[in-house]
């Protein structure tokens, strides 16, 4: 892993760059994104429209040494919140991409495996929902989709949607959670162990396309879900834990640096088993 390239990244991206607030903002990201993309592989530009509202996502497709499997679609949305850096959502998450990118063009991998670089997930999740429904209208079929979403920020306290959850994963917020429709149980336990070699992970089954915990559906997985696919959010559970959630304050000095990077290194150890 490039952890000085991993940091390097995270602090382009880290800036105001809102579509409607900050608009010059994300068009220097985008610029970014696409740059660091094209330095790695051939980029399609996913063009949608939803309403007035338009965006590109950006999709860099790794062939896998066996084509004929099921692709596995590995996403993070690269626009930001309102009025904040969002160094935590989701420079991270974004940050995190290119790293595994960078492991492919190394590595390939197993089976198909598309990265995603989506666009307007601020502004109502418009870039997954656009690509969902696109895929799931041609009929495709996928292993998993995974969201990277807010990876970098660890506490010591941790809060949960229900207060119960709390004697099952625990006070402190030291660990990365990977929340999963239950579609993907078979999943989860090679999944969880890969990662666990690198800092505590828990998992987090949740069935009816997450609408009993309306928390764990705000990310690019959940319109994947409502497709009908296996998909799933790998998080550091975002509010429930980070202060500085959609604040002026969620800079990159408020970031945990070193579980950042183990967050990576176990994604690159997982991921890429399936």
């Amino acid at each position: 892993m490039n952890k000085q390239q991993l940091i390097e990244d995270l602090k382009e991206i880290a800036i105001l760059r809102h579509s409607k607030w900050d608009p010059l903002g994300l068009m220097a990201v985008r610029s970014y994104v696409k740059e660091r993309l094209s330095s790695l592989g051939q980029v399609e530009e996913h063009l949608f429209k939803e309403g007035s509202e338009e965006g590109v996502n950006y999709i860099l497709k790794f062939p896998g040494k066996k084509p004929n499997l099921d692709p596995i679609l590995i996403g993070a949305h690269y626009d930001g919140p309102i009025q904040s850096p969002g160094a935590d959502d989701n420079a991270s998450g974004v940050a995190a991409l290119l790293e595994l990118i960078r492991y492919l063009t190394e590595y390939p991998p197993r089976r198909p495996t598309w990265m995603v670089a989506f666009d307007q997930e601020e502004w109502g999740l418009l870039g997954s929902k656009a690509l969902s429904k696109e895929l799931k209208a041609k009929g495709q079929k996928l292993k998993l989709m995974v969201s990277l979403e807010m990876l970098a920020f660890t506490s010591e306290k941790q809060d949960y949607p229900l207060p119960a959850m709390k004697k099952i994963y625990g006070e402190k917020g030291n660990f990365i959670a990977l929340v999963a429709n239950t579609g993907c149980a078979a999943m989860l336990p090679g999944l969880s162990s890969s990662m666990g070699k690198y800092l505590p992970t828990k998992v987090l089954p949740v069935p009816l396309k997450g609408d009993v915990l309306p928390d764990v559906r705000l990310s690019d997985h959940s319109p994947f879900w409502d497709e009908g696919y296996n998909a799933m959010m790998i998080t550091d559970t975002s509010f429930l834990r980070n202060p500085h959630y959609h604040e002026p304050t969620d800079t990159i000095d408020t970031l945990d640096l070193d579980f950042f990077c183990k967050v990576v290194e176990g994604l690159i150890e997982s991921l890429f088993r399936l």
